[in-house]
């Protein structure tokens, strides 16, 4: 049987499951009339036969049997004492088929055509690949981690397609090992060298905006709407919610009974801090809601420079501001004003001081209980006292005294 075997080149095709078997059968098709155009100059006469399921590939030449001495063109036609050789009972007028030997195509124009068509199939699970997930750029997947390096961890989705995790995109106490699986937002498809990248990413306002989306189903059925987010990744998140059902407390309904749908949301996100603030139009209480958790006393307003004059109770100042002022950026991002904020006394408050409590993940709670006890509930509060009256006012080692003042010290000299 004058055949090739191409059963490789269809796994590939096979293996792509994305590609239509249609399709398969068209490009290799063109693959092979490409060839015989080469070697015939035309592919009219030729047909081109596919088994997909047995990997094989047939070659057909049509030609109509003439009188021997009307024979004008041999691709077309052949002679009736050629004709005849064949097969003893063709008669002139009927139609010669004949098999044609791939082989005689010779082994390197054989070589060519299966390299050009591992390129075509190259091609079209680049396009499969670039399709499909150009659909799905603002949707999450889930993948396994395959290969973690120092700038990227590359990631394997269900079928085995490459997908990128900058270091960029990744939460700063991300851990990743490979053979786990995460969570992330198709980001963007990059086009490198001609060939989709797919990144993705954990840092993005819309990874916790789908999060929030899978959590509450009021959000996927469009009886609240998310406004608008703002991260510090790993640190704090604001979410501007508005709810268009009268009856449905938009705030409470994304925390959920006891903070159940949240608190799924806060371990993904690596135990970032997440205020969800019920939006409105009205912008000086959407500052005041934005600065939580700290209480405004009064505020003033420039709405032409986009600036609010903020004043607050001394003990309401390390709140407003946050650690490393991440606080006030957010609320500042969020609002697209410009946020002061002032002591009662219009003083300017400096950013340097925190409340304890900020410092939860270095410090352990009991030793921060033990700080309020004595009336230090505030980063300045401690440092103001040396380690001695520390010493003699709380139950702490001085080994733990000097430790907590290196760590309160450092937050301070950053935020200077």
């Amino acid at each position: 049987m004058a055949s090739i075997n191409l059963i490789d080149a269809f796994q590939e095709f096979k293996d792509a499951e994305n590609i239509d078997r249609p399709t398969m059968m068209k490009v290799v098709e063109d693959v092979f009339k490409t060839l015989l155009r080469k070697k015939y100059g035309t592919d009219e006469n030729f047909d081109v036969i596919v088994n997909a399921e047995k990997g094989d590939l047939e070659i057909f030449h049509k030609r109509e049997i003439r009188p021997d001495d009307d024979v004008d063109n041999p691709l077309a036609e052949i002679a009736y004492s050629e004709a005849i050789k064949i097969e003893p009972d063709f008669e002139i007028g009927e139609e010669l088929i004949q098999e044609v030997d791939l082989y005689d195509f010779g082994r390197r124009a054989i070589l060519a055509a299966k390299q050009t068509l591992a390129s075509r199939i190259g091609d079209l699970k680049k396009n499969v690949l670039l399709k499909k997930y150009g659909d799905r750029v603002g949707e999450i997947v889930s993948a396994e981690i395959y290969q973690v390096w120092k700038k990227e961890v590359l990631c394997l989705d269900d079928e085995g397609n490459e997908l990128i995790l900058p270091k960029s995109e990744q939460i700063p106490t991300d851990y990743f090992k490979k053979g786990e699986n995460t969570r992330a937002v198709v980001a963007r498809v990059d086009l490198k060298n001609n060939t989709p990248v797919i990144i993705l990413s954990r840092t993005s306002p819309l990874f916790l905006s789908k999060l929030l989306e899978i959590e509450v189903p009021e959000i996927f059925d469009g009886l609240i709407a998310i406004k608008k987010i703002v991260r510090d990744p790993g640190e704090r998140a604001k979410v501007a919610v508005e709810s268009y059902d009268d009856r449905i407390d938009p705030v409470g309904a994304c925390v959920g009974m006891k903070g159940s749908r949240i608190h799924g949301i806060v371990r993904e996100l690596k135990n970032e801090n997440i205020d969800i603030i019920n939006y409105t139009t009205n912008i000086q209480l959407l500052i005041q809601r934005s600065l939580t958790p700290a209480k405004i006393s009064f505020m003033n307003l420039d709405n032409d420079k986009l600036q609010a004059d903020v004043y607050l109770k001394p003990d309401q100042v390390s709140l407003a501001i946050g650690r490393r002022g991440v606080n006030i950026k957010l609320a500042s991002e969020l609002t697209g004003y410009e946020i002061d904020v002032y002591r009662d006394d219009e003083e300017q408050v400096e950013l340097s001081d925190f409340d304890l409590d900020e410092f939860a993940d270095e410090i352990d709670q009991w030793i921060i209980d033990e700080f309020k006890r004595v009336g230090c509930d505030t980063a300045q509060s401690v440092l103001k006292l040396s380690d001695s009256e520390l010493e003699r006012r709380t139950d702490l080692e001085k080994e733990t005294i000097a430790d907590v003042r290196r760590i309160l010290q450092a937050e301070v000299d950053s935020q200077e």
